[in-house]
This record gives C-alpha cells, sequence and structure tokens, in this order.
C-alpha cells in the first residue's frame, strides 16, 4: 500500500512537471527530450520514444529517444488503415503482443521485438494524430496495469498538446511567410508599375527625359532628410514619380514645344493636375496621398499656385514635397527654350523662395542631403547620378550650401512640419 502511495505521489508529481515543461519551455526539441525522461524515469520504464506525426509524408518520425539503439527506425510510415484505426483507438496505449493483425506492427515487428516495445499510445489531440509514443519494458519486468497506462494517457496527452501546439505556430508562420511573400510581390510589381508610368510620361517629352523620375527621387531624399519612415520615404517617391500622369493627356506638341508656349498651350498644359488626380484617384496605392501630390504640385506657399490657388497650409505636406523635388529639377536640367542653371544660382533660388513657393524646412531638409554627400558624411552618390560630378563639385558650392543653410528660417508660422505629414 505504501509503495503504491509512493508511485501514486511520484507519477503526480511527474506529471505536474510535465504540464509545467509544456506551458514554459519555448526549444521545442528540449521540451519533447524533457518529456520522454518525466514519463519514463515516473514509471520505471527501460527506453523509449516519441515520435511526431507528419500528414504529408504519412509517417513517425521520432523527435525524441532513449535507449533504443542506433538501428531503430527513425521513421516509420503509415497506412491509411493503421491512421484510420489509430484515431479510433484514440489516446490509449495499444499493446503490440496484441495488434499485429495491424500492418503497422507487422511491418515493424521485428525492431520492435528486438527493442521489447510493448506500449504504442497514438498522440491523437482534437481527432487529429500527432505523433506517438513508444515504451519498453519495465525495469522490474512487471506488465503495465491499469493504472499505469492511465497515467500515461495523461502524459501523453500533455505532449500531444506540445505538438499540436508546435505544428499550428509552425503553420502560422508558414503561412505570414507565404503573406509576407505576397506582399513584398505585390509591393515589387507596383514600384515596377509605378516606374513603367514614369517612364511612359516622360517619353512624351524629349526634352526633359527622366523628369518623373528625377522627381521620385528627388522627394525620396527629402523625406529620408525628415527622418520619415521607409513607408512614408517610399510614398514620397511615388508620389514624385507620378505627379505629372496627367501629361498623358496632353497633346505631345504642346509637351515638346522648342519655345514658351502661348497663354492658349499653357492652360491646356496646366490642366494636367487636375487630370493626374482623376487618373489617380480610383486606384487603391498604399500611399494614399499620391494622387494629392499629382493634383497640387503647382500650389505655393504665397498662394499664387494653381489649379486652385491654394495657401500654405490647405496644401498637402506630400504635395510640397514634391513641388520642391519637381522645381529642382526643372532648374537644373536643360530646357528646349534655357540651358540649366548653375548650381549656386539654384541654391540662391531656393533660399528666396523659402516661405514663398517652397517651405523653408523642405528646402533645408534637400539642401542638407546635398551638404552630406559632398562633405563625405554619407557615402551615397544620389545628386551625382542624376546631376553630373563637375555641377555637384563646382567652385565654391560648399560654402554656399553652408552659408544659405545657417542662414534658413525653420518654417513659416503656418506650415505643416515634417511630424504632421500623413
Amino acid at each position: 500500500m505504501i509503495e503504491q502511495r509512493t508511485k501514486l505521489i511520484h507519477a503526480f508529481g511527474a506529471l505536474a512537471d510535465l504540464g509545467q515543461e509544456v506551458a514554459n519551455k519555448n526549444n521545442f526539441q528540449e521540451t519533447i527530450r524533457t518529456s520522454l525522461h518525466l514519463i519514463s524515469g515516473s514509471l520505471a520504464i527501460m527506453r523509449g520514444g516519441v515520435a511526431r506525426y507528419s500528414r504529408y509524408g504519412h509517417e513517425l518520425n521520432m523527435l525524441a529517444v532513449r535507449g533504443l539503439g542506433d538501428d531503430f527506425p527513425l521513421s516509420l510510415s503509415l497506412c491509411l488503415e493503421d491512421e484510420r484505426q489509430f484515431l479510433a483507438n484514440g489516446l490509449n496505449p495499444i499493446e503490440t503482443e496484441h495488434a499485429k493483425v495491424l500492418p503497422f506492427f507487422q511491418v515493424y515487428d521485428r525492431s520492435f521485438d528486438s527493442r521489447r516495445i510493448e506500449l504504442f499510445v497514438p498522440l491523437v489531440i482534437r481527432d487529429e494524430i500527432v505523433g506517438a509514443v513508444f515504451l519498453g519494458e519495465k525495469a522490474t519486468g512487471e506488465p503495465y496495469t491499469s493504472y499505469e497506462k492511465e497515467i500515461i494517457c495523461a502524459m501523453g496527452r500533455h505532449i500531444g498538446v506540445a505538438i499540436s501546439q508546435r505544428n499550428l505556430m509552425a503553420e502560422i508562420e508558414r503561412h505570414a511567410e507565404e503573406n509576407r511573400k505576397l506582399f513584398d510581390d505585390l509591393r515589387t510589381t507596383y514600384n515596377d508599375t509605378v516606374k513603367a508610368f514614369a517612364a511612359a510620361i516622360d517619353c512624351k517629352d524629349k526634352y526633359t527625359e527622366g523628369h518623373s523620375v528625377r522627381v521620385g527621387r528627388y522627394s525620396e531624399i527629402i523625406a529620408a532628410e525628415l527622418d520619415w519612415s521607409a513607408d512614408q520615404v517610399e510614398g514620397a517617391a511615388t508620389a514624385g514619380y507620378l505627379h505629372d500622369v496627367g501629361k498623358l493627356t496632353v497633346e505631345r506638341k504642346i509637351i515638346n514645344a522648342p519655345y514658351r508656349i502661348n497663354a492658349k498651350e499653357s492652360a491646356e498644359l496646366n490642366k494636367h493636375p487636375a487630370v493626374g488626380f482623376e487618373i489617380l484617384q480610383p486606384i487603391h496605392h498604399p500611399y494614399t496621398d499620391v494622387p494629392l501630390a499629382a493634383k497640387y504640385h503647382h500650389e505655393r506657399l504665397d498662394g499664387r499656385g494653381y489649379p486652385d490657388g491654394l495657401y500654405d497650409r490647405e496644401i498637402p505636406y506630400i504635395a510640397k514635397v514634391v513641388n520642391l523635388a519637381d522645381s529642382f529639377d526643372a532648374m537644373t536640367t536643360d530646357r528646349p527654350y534655357k540651358a540649366r542653371r548653375p548650381a549656386g544660382e539654384v541654391i540662391e533660388d531656393l533660399r528666396r523662395n523659402a516661405g514663398k513657393q517652397f517651405a523653408p524646412e523642405l528646402v533645408t531638409a534637400f539642401l542638407r542631403g546635398m551638404l552630406k554627400e559632398l562633405t563625405g558624411e554619407t557615402k551615397d552618390k544620389r545628386f551625382r547620378r542624376m546631376l553630373g560630378r563637375e555641377y555637384m563639385e563646382a567652385e565654391g558650392i560648399v560654402p554656399t550650401l553652408r552659408n544659405t543653410l545657417n542662414e534658413m528660417r525653420p518654417t513659416t508660422p503656418l506650415t505643416y512640419i515634417a511630424s504632421d505629414q500623413p
């Protein structure tokens, strides 16, 4: 009686330890090894193993073994009849000596006999096979009692839950990885489409080839200098790439006119921001402000822009970014009716128009990015690639940038600061 009570206390202590092990262990493999040690130690079982079931391979793969030897199979196949019978049996120990009618025990009869495997416990959780426990003879050589089988069932349930949880986590991780890849593919497709649109826009204007791409990159530089998030920086670049999409509907002869266009032609050209908004608005963009950038990138802080003559805080912040990038590219590229302006002159223009046409903090961010490149603070060659080395390294440009940045006001009283951008 005392011996039976001692076994009971020991077994339930092991059961509690096993439950704690399953609940707290982060290392799945260690959890299974410890579980096998607890179930073997609590009942003085000589040898055994724990296997995980693969429903794709229809096989049991050993996760942990104790005393089974090197020649015991690490992977054991199941046929459909085996699976059906194990599900019907549920989480109850099967005596291998009395189960040789099943194909599984016939196939692996020699391995089980040589290692004296006496009990096989299918781990069935929520009507699904998740694994199995193999148990050899007890140290006493006595047969398993009904009480011991109940203890084994209780412990097996804990092990089955651990394997089931691991399977669930693996499935969640697999789906998460698939969703991540799908998202990345969609994002790549979107970005490629944006760049294709930019190329299509620029193809209409032989004089400003690459303009949309450069505006996208300048917008990206500004956003990065403002310490926007990666998604916001990408959104700014996209807005720059697509800001002139409305020009696809403007006659080529107006866009390619080798002279300053007249009032009628100018009015036609000036429709492109509104048309661009109409083109982009129905599209579900990852970055919601892209259509607003197309519509309002010609607005000015002083209210003298178009199409709506918006004043300062009325202008969407992303449109202010693109407006600066667009204007800078216009000043630094050759046009049919004028050559590009010297770097020093462009910097002076930006300083003079900060607070009138451009948001001062954006001009500061843009020029700061340029100065970082010229002084070697950053290894990026973004400006040099777009403007050319000679243009960027013109004499006096670094002192000019420093003086301009020292004189710049941080922002106008009404302009949204960077942290307010949507």
